[in-house]
């Protein structure tokens, strides 16, 4: 039986992701805080539901992609939530990338009214959104995940679906796991061209041979090149990597793991945000590390 997907959330990446799907011959049922991106949808074949609790009576499948964990927990709890509509046997996907802890506690009310929560945050960004290129991450049950696959493989690479364990929260573990490995890489990357510049070699040829050998990374490659043409268009915004690595912080806390050179990259996004950065993409906390090497302020 086909299902009836609700989307809640058409934001830079919500709003790519809906359209495949609506593209791909699902059926389509949207909310969103700002109503012009509900009328591009409804434009592209999807129907606007006016609440999320009136997504949830409708679909069998409910994905949500916020940008906090505020908002999932109140799109889910509120008084007009999803929780308020939610069938039974539905499935809920969260996308967004939000806390562990609060994920697990958001599966157990989804539980509670006879549903199933997925975590399944993205990797990818907002050009990984519009090409359905996106890396998910996916936690809770298995037969759940298996029913909905075929959905996620409208909004992202198949070869790039993983389903990281049955325990609720699994996936934003691993979404955390992400960024604190992109972070590190990043930080180097930054560091190793800062010496170039002030050294005077020339960064793209260094870039050119460490990519041919152990160096080599996505992010020396794609990031590495924003740094040396000094073009940071967001493709995921400073803000919200900042707002990853708090949960990431967070997250090792609660956890009691050591994560000392993720502490120093968030000192570096802070001080990136701090100086009018926020809406630059992440790739940007080069400038910090150049700012510094070279006597300016960031």
């Amino acid at each position: 039986m086909a299902e009836q997907i609700g989307f809640i959330g058409l934001g830079v990446m919500g709003r790519p992701m809906a359209k495949h799907l609506v593209a791909k011959g699902q059926t389509v049922l949207v909310h969103s805080r700002s109503q012009r991106p509900i009328d591009e949808l409804v434009a592209a074949g999807a129907t606007a539901a006016t609440s999320a609790a009136g997504v949830a009576r409708q679909s069998t499948v409910v994905i949500t992609m916020l940008p906090d964990t505020a908002d999932v927990e109140l799109v889910l709890t509120g008084p007009d939530g999803v929780l308020a509509g939610l069938q039974r046997g539905a499935v809920v996907i969260d996308m967004s990338s939000i806390s562990p802890v609060a994920t697990r506690r958001l599966a157990t009310l989804v539980a509670e009214k006879g549903g199933t929560m997925l975590d399944a945050p993205v990797s990818g960004g907002e050009i990984g959104a519009i090409n359905a290129a996106l890396s998910i991450m996916v936690g809770g049950a298995e037969q759940a995940f298996a029913r909905v696959k075929p959905i996620l493989e409208c909004m992202g690479n198949p070869e790039r679906i993983v389903h990281i364990g049955a325990e609720p929260g699994s996936g934003q573990i691993c979404k955390v796991c992400n960024q604190v490995a992109i972070g590190g890489a990043l930080a180097g990357v930054s560091e190793a061209f800062a010496l170039a510049r002030k050294t005077g070699v020339d960064t793209s040829r260094v870039r050119q041979a460490l990519l041919g050998g152990f160096a080599a990374s996505r992010v020396l490659e794609v990031h590495g090149e924003r740094m040396i043409k000094n073009d940071y268009k967001p493709g995921f915004r400073t803000r919200l990597y900042q707002k990853d690595l708090r949960i990431a912080n967070e997250t090792a806390a609660a956890n009691a793991v050591a994560i000392p050179a993720t502490a120093l990259v968030t000192q570096l996004v802070n001080a990136l945000v701090a100086a009018g950065g926020a809406d630059l993409d992440y790739s940007a906390i080069g400038t910090v590390l150049f700012g510094l090497s070279e006597g300016k302020r960031s």
